[in-house]
């Protein structure tokens, strides 16, 4: 599942689960976890502009509990 949010800068960042490219659902969230970190999942923020790629480490169902500002804090605390 993909996310978008747009920063204050105007950037519109789209978050997505790592590996969420895999066929198999089960695996790819297996894939995704953080070792050794339960329901913590690795997410890649890439920016519409120059800015870089963020990879974050966020916990399950982030795609719904993080708000927006919650989501732009990560990124900016990655940069």
């Amino acid at each position: 599942m993909e996310r978008e949010i747009r920063d204050s800068d105007g950037i519109t960042w789209t978050c997505i689960q790592a590996f969420s490219g895999l066929s198999d659902i089960a695996e790819a969230e297996d894939a995704a976890q953080v070792k050794d970190q339960p329901n913590t999942y690795w997410v890649v923020c890439t920016p519409s502009g120059g800015a870089q790629s963020v990879r974050l480490k966020l916990k399950d169902k982030w795609q719904e509990n993080y708000s927006d500002e919650e989501l732009l804090q990560e990124i900016k605390s990655q940069q």
